[in-house]
């Protein structure tokens, strides 16, 4: 078993600016991916398995609803706090931290923000402890990139709501023991309804034969006239919006996880270069190799003081969607290319399993798509920044 001397990079001293909360419990995250992940996730990506047994783990370093009061089960903590968990899990793997995003940002802040007393008491503390697992449904077999054309509804059945439709790429869904669903009523308006594992007609089955995330469950929801609770449904807040703010949350998080991903490949390369020897020297000695590394570390420095600067901004409640959509769509864009370039700097080595590398690789792949794909992300940018939408 290969051991994991990951070594954070910090060229502009990034760590001043943090306070010992944050790096307290940024090591904290870690030293746990050091231990409980780093060990297992090569085996579980070839094996195309969730591991289960980290959800324990993930749950004791605050990944799950890190941002959600103390009363409710979460560990009350502030968004940069948030983001560096993501940040170290994703370090580990992509996979892993899209089962944390989807459990925080996708499950928990809904049934927070936009549910009753009753629905927060009853779902939330068993979402804080991995208890319960959930799982977010807005992607259709249809319908992407357009949300807004879901088909999947629901009508009011007098003393229950009879819901119908499919949602796909669903990550945690083979698991769920809750589905935060997104549907549509009579009326065309689309609300948020809470299902639970054992409603009849409800079923999850899982996607196969995925070359990236490959160590996260991904699935399907379908749902045959499944009887819903009318106490299950979200009355906060309805339309568009209310899962796009959700949205808003996963991509802050994967805005800082992607520095993860970036910083382990460019940790490994590093590594390897000093090492590696080629002509009678290490290949770190070679110009065409300094340039990849130094082009490398330029890119995680610029992408960790956007993600900073957007976590202050999202302390303040100021964050914009577009300032957000900005965040993730460039620093998933660096990972995946350090990811490349690193690859190259190991030479054959790189697609082994004996590196992190390819698997960080074709994680990237899925993650430059969901929560919105890159271009969609520059569409958002350059709506803000013209008014005019080119959506449409």
């Amino acid at each position: 078993m290969k051991q994991d001397t990951f070594q954070a990079p910090d060229y502009y001293n990034i760590d001043d600016l943090l306070t010992e909360e944050h790096r307290m419990i940024r090591q904290a995250a870690r030293d746990w991916v050091k231990r409980d992940v780093s060990p297992i996730i090569e085996e579980a990506a070839q094996k195309a398995e969730f591991p289960k047994s980290i959800i324990k783990g993930l749950s004791e370093i605050g990944a799950f609803g890190p941002y959600i009061p103390e009363e409710y089960g979460g560990a009350g903590l502030d968004q940069i706090s948030y983001g560096l968990i993501m940040q170290e899990i994703e370090r580990g793997d992509s996979g892993v931290r899209s089962t944390a995003s989807v459990q925080s940002s996708l499950v928990m802040f809904p049934i927070y923000a936009y549910g009753t007393e009753e629905q927060r008491k009853k779902f939330l503390p068993k979402l804080a402890s991995g208890e319960f697992m959930g799982s977010f449904g807005l992607t259709e077999p249809d319908h992407g990139s357009n949300p807004s054309g879901m088909t999947t509804s629901f009508v009011d059945k007098g003393d229950h709501y009879l819901l119908n439709g499919a949602k796909m790429w669903i990550s945690n869904s083979p698991f769920c023991d809750v589905a935060v669903v997104w549907a549509k009523n009579e009326e065309g308006r689309i609300h948020g309804l809470i299902v639970e594992r054992g409603m009849e007609g409800f079923s999850t089955p899982e996607t196969h034969n995925k070359w990236s995330l490959r160590a996260s469950a991904t699935g399907e929801l379908i749902f045959q006239d499944v009887k819903v609770p009318k106490e299950n449904l979200l009355p906060g807040k309805s339309g568009l919006g209310a899962p796009l703010s959700c949205l808003d949350s996963a991509r802050y998080g994967i805005a800082w996880g992607a520095i993860g991903a970036a910083m382990d490949c460019y940790d490994t390369a590093l590594r390897y270069a000093k090492e590696r020897i080629q002509f009678g020297k290490p290949i770190a000695g070679y110009q065409l190799q300094q340039k990849k590394l130094a082009e490398m570390i330029t890119e995680i420095t610029k992408a960790q003081l956007l993600a900073l600067r957007l976590g202050q901004l999202k302390n303040e409640d100021k964050a914009t969607t577009a300032q957000i959509s900005m965040a993730k769509r460039n620093n998933v864009d660096m990972a995946i290319n350090i990811a490349r370039e690193a690859r190259q700097i190991l030479g054959g080595m790189g697609i082994t399993g004996e590196y992190s590398i390819m698997r960080h690789m074709m994680n990237l792949e899925s993650v430059i798509t969901y929560e919105g794909t890159h271009d969609i992300h520059l569409l958002i940018t350059g709506l803000d920044i013209t008014g005019i939408s080119a959506f449409k």
